[in-house]
């Protein structure tokens, strides 16, 4: 017999994954944010860890997740150990022309993207 409390918890992590998967997808490339203004955007009480959890579970996801443009309020590269190589995410990043220094973006400012303001919410 499944713990029912277990299994509603299962389900609610995957709806909130779900749901932050959704705003990082909207990421324009080019653009990244931190897990901070996500949790922001989302709101009801969610934390930037649990953010984090779901970047780290985005693999998982049933649709492409730009997860590389998700980072730190500082701009660095804190979840680069969760991808295929610890420079994958640097190289995507880069690739879509933002410049890492130190596992650090530079000019963040000027790549930062706030779904509060981009979405208007």
């Amino acid at each position: 017999m499944k713990n029912k409390s277990s299994s509603n918890k299962k389900s609610s992590n995957k709806d909130i994954f779900e749901t932050v998967w959704e705003v990082v997808r909207l990421i324009p490339k080019g653009r990244v944010t931190s897990y901070g203004a996500i949790a922001r955007c989302i709101g009801s009480g969610l934390s930037a860890r649990v953010v984090g959890y779901a970047m780290n579970a985005s693999h998982a996801a049933s649709r492409s997740v730009p997860a590389h443009r998700v980072v730190n309020r500082n701009g660095l590269l804190t979840g680069k150990h969760h991808f295929s190589n610890p420079f994958r995410m640097q190289e995507l990043l880069e690739k879509e022309g933002i410049i890492v220094m130190n596992d650090q973006i530079t000019e963040f400012d000027k790549h930062f993207w706030d779904p509060l303001k981009e979405l208007r919410l």
